[in-house]
C-alpha cells in the first residue's frame, strides 16, 4: 500500500467516519429562524453531547481537542446507519442529510467571524496529507491557495479522499466537503452539484474580493468529481478517451500534444528570412499589416516576429483593426494591408475616410471575395424580413453585431436606429438601452447562438438576488430583468461556422476529460458550450467574450501563477478559432521567460488544448494529385497533417477543427475528366501578403481587384453607403467612452424617421474629436 492510501485509510478510521455531535441544552436557545431543523431519523446520535450554549458542530467528533468556541462535547457519537455493517442501503441520502445539516449550522452562526472560528476548528481536525502526496499533479485548480487533492476507490467500491491545503481557510473548506463525500458511493459523489453548495456561501466571505475563497466548495468537487469518474472507469476496464490536442507552453520551449497541434506549432518560430524579407518590404514602402487573431499560423508566425522590427503590425479582434489602421495613418503609413475577411478591409476604409485619410490605400489578400458566414446572414432577405418587423414595432433598438458588413449597418440603421456591438460589449450596450429608453423592444442579430446565450443569461439573472444583479449592471434589478424578456428579440437563422462546431460531442468530452480546467468560450458558441463556461466563470474557472477577453484572462492567470510562485501547470480549453494559438503563446511566453529568476526558480507551464475531433485533420497522401500540388510545401515543412477536413471546408461537424475556412489560405479544386486539375487560391497567406507589398507603389494595376473599394451606392434614402453604415460604429464608440447611449441615438429610437440623417463632416469630426 502506498504511502496515500495507507494515509487515507488512516485517516478514514480515525475521523471521517466519525460524525456530527448534536447538543441539547436544558434551557430553550434563542436561534436564527434559519437555524431551526429536524435531524433525519437515521442521522439520529446514539450518544448527546450536552450542555452546548448553541447549535452543534457536525465536524467535531473529539471532545479531547480544545475548540475556538465556548462549548464543549462530552462524548462523541456515530450514527446508526454508518455504524451498522448493512446500512450501505441509506448511503444514496446520506451526503445529501450531511449537506443539510452542514448548511443549518453555517446559517445558525450570524456573525461572520463566527463562521470564520467555525472553519478554522474543522481545519484542525483534518488529517495531514503526506509530503510525497502533495504533487502538482494532485493540485486543485482554480485556488488561490495550494489545495492538494488525493483519490482513491477502496475495496468496496467506495470513494476515498485526502486533501490538505496551505491555507487554514481553505483546509476549512476542504474539511466539510470531505467530510460530506468521503466513504460515499461514486453515484452518490457524482451525483452532488456544485450550485447544491450556494447555500453554503452563507459562511459570510463571499464578498470584496473574496470570492475566490468560496470558489474553493466549487473547485475541489469538481477535480474530486472528475478523479472519481477516472477511477471508476479504469475499475469498469472502459477505454480511456483520447485526449485533444494541446500545446504545452514554458519557459523553454512549446511541446506539441497531437498531430494537430504540431501543425499549429509548426509555424510559431518563422523562417527568420521570411520575416526579414517582410520587414524590408514594410519598411521600404511604408505599409501597415493589420490582421484577424484568426489568421493562419503561417501568417501570424512571421507577423508576430515582425513586430519586433515594425511597429505598424496589429493583430487583434475586428474592432481594433480599424483603429489601428487609423492610427498607422497618421503615423505615416501609405498603405494599410488587411489580413481578414471582407466586412473588416470594407470597414478600415470607410472608417480612414472618415478620419480623414482617404488618400491611404487600403488592400485585401485575394482577388476573389473573401466572405463569412455570419456576415452572409445579415445581408439575406430573411434578415431585412427581420428587421421589417421591427421596424413597426415603436420604439425599437436594433443591435447589430460588429462582423457584418457597411451595407447591412447602412440598410438596417434607415430601416430600426441601429447601433453596432461587440462580443464583449453586447450585454451591457442591450442592458443599457433597457435602461435609458422606457418600454424600448431590442432586436437582436444576425448571431442566433449569441442572441441566445443573451438571452439565456438574463433568464439567469432574473433569479439573482439585486445585489447580484448591479454588480452585472448598477441600473437594473430582478424585476426590470423579469420585465425586459419579453422585449428582447434575436435573429433566430444566423450562425459562425467555427463557433457552430462546438456542440454536444465537444462539450461531453470536455465534461468528462477536462471539468476542472480553465474553459474559455467566444460569445458566439453554441448554448451547451455557453452553459459549460458559464458555470466554470461562476467558480473563476472560465471566461465568456470576445477574442480579446480570452486573451486577457488567460494572461491574468498566467500572472497569477507566476506570483504564487510555486510550481504549476494551467490547462486552457480553448473554446474559439484555433488561430488565437499564435497571440496566446506569444504572450504567454512573454510572461514565463520574463519572470524574475531569482524570485526562487518556480517552474510554471501553460497547456492550451484545442477541442477537436479525430476528423479536424486531413492526412496528406504520396499518391494524391494535391499533395504532388503541394509536395514541395509539405517536404519543407515535415509535417504530414494539415487542420481541416479533406471536404475543404476547414471543419468537422464531429465535433469541429474550430478553423476557419474564410480566414486561411485556401485551397480549390476541380477535376476533369481527363485528370484532376487543381487551382489554388490564396486568401490571407503570407504569400499573398508578400506579394501585395513588393507590387505597391509602382504595380498598383496588378492589383485592382485587390484594393478595397469605396461604396459608391446609395441607400434607399438616396444617402451614401459608407456613412450611414458608419453611424451605428460611432453610436458604439460613445457608448464605449461614455456608458451611455449617445442622445442622438435615443432621438432617433423616440424619432425613427430621422435616422440616418447626420452629414460626411460630422462623422469626420466625431472621429476627429474621438481621439482615433
Amino acid at each position: 500500500m502506498d504511502a496515500a492510501n495507507l494515509a487515507m485509510k488512516s485517516s478514514s478510521s480515525s475521523f471521517f467516519s466519525k460524525t456530527p455531535c448534536l447538543f441539547s441544552s436544558p434551557k430553550p436557545i434563542s436561534r436564527a429562524p434559519s437555524s431551526v431543523y429536524t435531524v433525519p431519523s437515521t442521522f439520529r446520535p446514539l450518544v448527546k453531547c450536552i450542555q452546548a450554549p448553541f447549535l452543534p458542530s457536525p465536524l467535531n467528533p473529539d471532545s479531547k481537542k480544545p475548540l475556538n468556541s465556548p462549548f464543549t462535547c462530552s462524548a462523541v457519537t456515530s450514527f446508526p446507519s454508518q455504524s451498522h455493517p448493512n446500512a450501505h442501503s441509506d448511503a444514496s441520502s446520506s451526503s445529501s442529510a450531511k449537506l443539510k445539516l452542514l448548511i443549518s449550522e453555517f446559517q445558525s452562526l450570524v456573525e461572520p467571524i463566527d463562521r470564520v472560528k467555525r472553519l478554522m476548528h474543522y481545519a484542525s481536525l483534518l488529517p495531514s496529507m503526506d509530503g510525497s502526496v502533495k504533487t502538482t499533479e494532485n493540485r486543485v485548480p482554480g485556488c488561490t491557495a495550494q489545495v492538494w487533492l488525493h483519490v482513491s476507490l477502496d475495496e468496496e467500491g467506495k470513494m476515498r479522499f485526502l486533501v490538505d491545503s496551505d491555507s487554514e481557510l481553505t483546509k476549512g473548506f476542504c474539511a466539510c466537503l470531505v467530510w460530506l463525500l468521503d466513504g460515499a458511493v461514486p453515484d452518490e459523489v457524482l451525483a452532488l452539484k456544485t450550485e447544491d453548495l450556494n447555500a453554503l456561501n452563507a459562511v459570510g466571505l463571499n464578498r470584496k474580493g473574496s470570492a475566490s475563497r468560496v470558489n474553493t466548495w466549487h473547485n475541489v468537487l469538481v477535480s474530486m468529481q472528475k478523479r472519481t469518474r477516472a477511477l471508476v472507469a479504469e475499475r469498469d476496464g472502459k477505454p480511456r478517451s483520447e485526449l485533444f490536442p494541446s500545446l504545452v507552453v514554458t519557459a523553454d520551449g512549446i511541446q506539441p500534444k497531437g498531430s494537430y497541434a504540431e501543425a499549429q506549432a509548426r509555424f510559431l518560430f518563422p523562417d527568420e528570412s521570411r520575416v526579414q524579407e517582410l520587414v524590408n518590404a514594410l519598411k521600404e514602402k511604408k505599409i501597415g499589416v493589420v490582421a484577424h487573431f484568426y489568421m493562419d499560423p503561417e501568417v501570424q508566425g512571421v507577423l508576430t516576429a515582425a513586430q519586433k522590427f515594425w511597429p505598424h503590425i496589429h493583430i487583434s479582434d475586428s474592432l481594433v483593426m480599424a483603429d489601428s489602421a487609423v492610427s498607422m495613418a497618421k503615423s505615416g503609413c501609405q498603405f494599410i494591408t488587411v489580413l481578414g475577411v471582407d466586412f473588416m478591409s470594407e470597414n478600415v476604409r470607410a472608417i480612414l475616410d472618415q478620419a480623414g485619410f482617404p488618400e491611404v490605400g487600403v488592400y485585401r489578400m485575394s482577388d476573389e471575395h473573401i466572405g463569412c458566414s455570419l456576415a452572409e446572414a445579415a445581408s439575406s432577405p430573411s434578415y431585412m424580413h427581420y428587421l421589417t418587423t421591427a421596424s413597426v414595432s415603436s420604439p425599437s433598438l436594433h443591435v447589430v453585431y460588429i462582423n457584418t458588413s457597411l451595407e447591412t449597418k447602412a440598410y438596417s440603421h434607415e430601416l430600426v436606429p441601429t447601433i453596432t456591438c461587440t462580443s464583449s460589449n453586447v450585454v451591457q450596450t442591450i442592458l443599457q438601452a433597457f435602461a435609458e429608453v422606457p418600454d424600448l423592444k431590442v432586436w437582436y442579430g444576425p448571431d442566433t447562438y449569441m442572441g441566445s446565450n443573451i438571452m439565456e443569461l438574463f433568464s439567469q439573472m432574473s433569479v439573482m438576488t439585486d445585489e447580484e444583479i448591479s454588480e452585472i449592471h448598477p441600473l437594473h434589478n430582478r424585476m426590470s430583468i423579469k420585465s425586459l424578456l419579453p422585449r428582447l428579440h434575436y435573429f433566430q437563422d444566423g450562425t459562425c461556422i467555427v463557433h457552430h462546431l462546438f456542440g454536444h460531442e465537444v462539450v461531453g468530452k470536455i465534461n468528462e476529460m477536462y471539468s476542472d480546467a480553465f474553459l474559455t468560450a467566444h460569445f458566439e458558441v453554441p448554448g451547451e458550450m455557453f452553459s459549460l463556461a458559464m458555470e466554470a466563470k461562476k467558480r473563476g474557472m472560465g471566461v465568456v467574450g470576445s477574442t480579446q477577453n480570452i486573451l486577457d484572462f488567460i494572461k491574468q492567470r498566467v500572472q497569477e501563477a507566476l506570483d504564487r510562485n510555486v510550481d504549476d501547470h494551467l490547462q486552457f480549453v480553448l473554446g474559439t478559432e484555433s488561430g488565437m494559438i499564435t497571440s496566446i503563446v506569444a504572450t504567454v511566453r512573454k510572461l514565463l521567460c520574463s519572470a524574475d529568476p531569482s524570485s526562487g526558480g518556480a517552474k510554471v507551464s501553460v497547456e492550451i488544448v484545442f477541442p477537436v475531433s479525430s476528423e479536424s485533420v486531413t492526412r496528406t497522401s504520396t499518391s494524391s494529385s494535391l499533395d504532388q500540388t503541394f509536395g514541395e510545401m509539405r517536404d519543407s515543412l515535415k509535417v504530414n497533417v494539415i487542420p481541416g477536413v479533406a471536404s475543404g471546408e476547414g471543419c468537422s461537424l464531429h465535433g469541429g477543427c474550430a478553423s476557419c475556412p474564410y480566414m486561411k489560405a485556401s485551397v480549390k479544386h476541380k477535376q476533369t475528366v481527363k485528370g484532376g486539375i487543381f487551382s489554388v487560391t490564396q486568401m490571407n497567406s503570407l504569400s499573398s501578403l508578400l506579394r501585395v507589398c513588393h507590387s505597391l507603389p509602382h504595380n498598383k494595376a496588378e492589383l485592382s481587384a485587390y484594393e478595397a473599394g469605396r461604396f459608391s451606392l446609395l441607400t434607399p434614402k438616396g444617402k451614401q453607403i459608407a456613412d450611414i453604415g458608419c453611424e451605428p460604429i460611432l453610436h458604439m464608440r460613445h457608448f464605449q467612452a461614455t456608458k451611455r447611449l449617445p442622445e442622438q441615438l435615443i432621438n432617433q429610437i423616440l424619432q425613427p424617421c430621422d435616422n440616418g440623417q447626420s452629414s460626411s463632416h460630422n462623422y469626420k469630426k466625431s472621429w476627429t474629436n474621438s481621439g482615433i
